[in-house]
Formats: structure tokens, C-alpha cells, sequence
């Protein structure tokens, strides 16, 4: 083979190795950094990136959020009480730079950073405010967190406690006091119930006596009513009666004999009716003498003789 012909073969192929060696793929979740020499050169985007063979060398830096989970530990509460604790914090990188050679080994240190400051916040808290103040628990240690790892190039988006776990002797007097609660609690209200239910059977039954009065009265106003609508008919009959009487006496000129044979059946019928009872003791002789000034006065005025 022609050497020269050798040479450009030899120099073909050393260009393909060293463009092949120069070849890298950035996903894309990543940011490459190009280092030359061991010195950070620049940051290179996801994708098809070609950079220096054997002068310089790509490290990936995963951006996507990333958790730690922070492993039990026994924590001392404000009333000398021992609680386990556990808790997961979610980071994401902000600045792939930092994050790449500020610290050394970011997992261990947010964990270690962790469980301080948990020591540290539950640690200001009694044992019943801890277990009722995760929210405040997470709160305070994702501020405290994302300080402390922002030279870190890194963002603490959320912290979550596990789990806070008491001795099993106070979680057993807490089962016990918890019973006592509701037991207390059921007894105030089947209390409170029978109360009400008292309240509304008396209420009940003093809604009925007014009912019942209202009606009572209301009977006794309508028996009333009837009574003097049926008296004031009696008393209108009779008048109509007399009137009839009266103009029958007047018209008819009726005898004295007569006049005292209607008047003893009028009598009659007053005595026998249902809706009144007339006792009138009279003398007949005084009878007669009425019966004959009732005569004189309907009896028409007789002419007087002429001279």
C-alpha cells in the first residue's frame, strides 16, 4: 500500500474517533457542564453536544425535584418527652453550578441539615402541640431548609413529617384519655338531648291546653251566639204575634166573650211552649176587668147621640 495513501486512511479514521469521542447527549431533564482541564468551562443545554476529546469532559446535573428522606430520630419535646421522628423533604436544583461544586454530597448534607433543625423546632414544643402542629412543623422547617441550601443551588419546595410517634406508655394514657373525652362527650349529649326532648314535650303539651282553651272558648262564644240568635227569634215571633194580634183585635171588633176565650188560649200556648215559662196569677175577676178596658180601647168610638 502507497504510504501516503496509508497516512490519509490513518488520519480518517483519527478524525471519526475524535469526533465519535466528541459527541455527548444532554437529556432533557439535565444541564451539562463542560469542564477543560478540571476548570468549569460553560453550561451546555439538553441535546446533541460535541465538546473536546481528552481536553475536556461533560458532567450532568439532573434538574427535575429530587427527595430525601430523612430517617427517624428520637426527639426531646419541651415536657421531657421522647418522640421518634421522621420526615421527606422535595428539593429541585436551581443552579446546576452550585449545586455541582458547592457541596460534596448534597444528600447527606440536607439530611443531616434536616434532622438538626427538626431537633431544634420540635424540640420548642410540648408533646400535644406537636402532634397537633405538623402543618406549623413543616412550615417552619422547609424556611429554614431552603435558606440554608440556597448557596447550594438548590430550592426546597415542601417538607412533610411522616410520622411523630410518643412512648407507648403515654400513647396508651392518650388512648385512655381519649376514651374519657367521649365518653364525657356522649354523656352531655344524651343530656343535652333528653333536655331538649323535655323541652319540646312540655312545649308540646302547652301548645295543646291553649289549643284546647281557644276551643272551649270558642264553643262556649258559638253556644252563646246561638242562644241569643234563638231568644231574639223568640222574642221577634212573639212581637210579630202580639202585632197580628193587635191588628186582628182591631179589625175584627171582636166581643168581650171572644176576646176572653182567645186571650185563656193564648195564655195556653205561652205556658206550654219550651222556650219560655209564664206564670201570671191573676184573678179572673181582674181578668175580665183588663179583658174589658182592652175591649173599650180597640172598640171604634161610637158617634155621640145628637140633640
Amino acid at each position: 500500500m502507497d504510504p501516503l495513501a496509508f497516512v490519509l486512511v490513518v488520519v480518517v479514521i483519527g478524525v471519526f474517533i475524535v469526533v465519535g469521542a466528541g459527541l455527548k447527549i444532554v437529556s432533557q431533564f439535565e444541564k451539562g457542564l463542560v469542564e477543560r482541564f478540571g476548570r468549569f468551562e460553560r453550561i451546555v443545554d439538553p441535546g446533541l453536544r460535541w465538546i473536546w476529546p481528552f481536553i475536556e469532559r461533560l458532567r450532568r446535573v439532573d434538574m427535575r425535584e429530587q427527595v430525601v428522606d430523612v430517617p427517624p430520630q428520637e426527639v426531646i419535646t419541651k415536657d421531657n418527652v421522647v418522640v421518634v421522628v421522621d420526615a421527606v423533604v422535595y428539593y429541585q436544583a436551581t443552579d446546576p453550578v452550585k449545586l455541582r461544586y458547592n457541596v460534596a454530597n448534597f444528600i447527606l448534607a440536607a439530611t443531616k441539615l434536616a434532622q438538626t433543625n427538626l431537633r431544634n423546632i420540635v424540640g420548642d414544643m410540648d408533646l400535644d402541640e406537636a402532634l397537633t402542629s405538623r402543618d406549623t412543623i413543616n412550615t417552619q422547617l422547609r424556611q429554614v431548609l431552603d435558606e440554608a441550601t440556597d448557596v447550594w443551588g438548590t430550592k426546597v419546595v415542601r417538607v412533610e413529617i411522616q410520622r411523630i410517634d410518643p412512648p407507648p406508655d403515654v400513647t396508651e394514657a392518650m388512648h385512655r384519655q381519649m376514651k374519657a373525652e367521649r365518653g364525657r362527650r356522649a354523656v352531655i349529649t344524651e343530656a343535652e338531648g333528653d333536655k331538649r326532648a323535655a323541652i319540646l314535650r312540655a312545649e308540646g303539651i302547652k301548645e295543646s291546653k291553649i289549643l284546647e282553651a281557644q276551643g272551649q272558648a270558642q264553643a262556649i262564644k258559638e253556644v252563646a251566639e246561638a242562644d241569643k240568635f234563638k231568644l231574639l227569634t223568640v222574642a221577634e215571633g212573639e212581637g210579630q204575634a202580639i202585632e197580628r194580634v193587635f191588628q186582628a183585635i182591631h179589625t175584627g171588633d171582636p166581643t168581650p166573650d171572644l176576646i176572653t176565650i182567645r186571650y185563656l188560649e193564648a195564655l195556653t200556648r205561652i205556658a206550654d211552649g219550651k222556650a219560655t215559662k209564664l206564670f201570671l196569677p191573676m184573678e179572673m175577676s181582674g181578668i175580665l176587668s183588663s179583658l174589658g178596658a182592652i175591649r173599650e180601647i180597640f172598640a171604634p168610638t161610637e158617634e155621640a147621640p145628637k140633640a
